[in-house]
């Protein structure tokens, strides 16, 4: 069996996005604001627990479309609430919808939200070769002009901590530890 970074459970689901997703670089706009959004709506819980809702959380906010989610209003913001497959957190449902509209914003003056998010390493992955997952950071110089810059341009819920767990699971950085396959 390969060997994994040690916080990776035997559930399927944590398995598969470990050694399929986690790390692997990401450069479409959707699939980088649905990364965004739930990781901000990680904040506080387990990651399996976003993970088990992500199927759901990509039917109800419409494929994590930008265009489509920037117009969600009250009625649809009030729906989403009461849906039990999501985490019903109001601030971080705004905190997405508000995302979406300053994602579109970002579009329009940089091309795209990936040309923006990858300019700070140059469009390359960091490969970071971490021994112990005690030795990997929750945050860096990096996440906090990231989120520092993504604050000043709008966005909401997120602060460096998140944007480090962001920058990892789109392949900015890759911390899978030394002895992991992966690393």
């Amino acid at each position: 069996t390969a060997i994994r970074c040690p916080w990776v459970t035997e559930d399927k689901i944590y398995i598969n996005y470990h050694d399929e997703e986690r790390g692997v670089p990401v450069y479409d706009d959707a699939k980088l604001f649905e990364c965004l959004t739930l990781e901000a709506a990680q904040a506080g819980l387990s990651w399996l627990t976003v993970l088990k809702k992500r199927s759901h959380y990509r039917k109800v906010y419409d494929g994590f479309d930008p265009q489509k989610v920037a117009l969600y209003d009250d009625e649809k913001i009030d729906a989403l609430m009461k849906d039990a497959g999501i985490i019903r957190n109001r601030l971080k449902i705004y905190a997405c919808v508000n995302n979406a509209k300053k994602i579109l914003e970002i579009q329009k003056e940089f091309g795209s939200f990936s040309s923006y998010i990858w300019k700070l390493v140059g469009g390359k992955p960091i490969r970071n070769r971490y021994e112990s997952i005690d030795d990997c950071p929750s945050k860096s110089i990096l996440s906090d002009s990231l989120s520092k810059d993504l604050k000043a341009q709008g966005f909401k819920f997120i602060g460096s901590t998140i944007i480090y767990d962001f920058m990892q699971a789109v392949g900015i950085l890759n911390d899978h530890t030394k002895s992991c396959f992966r690393g």
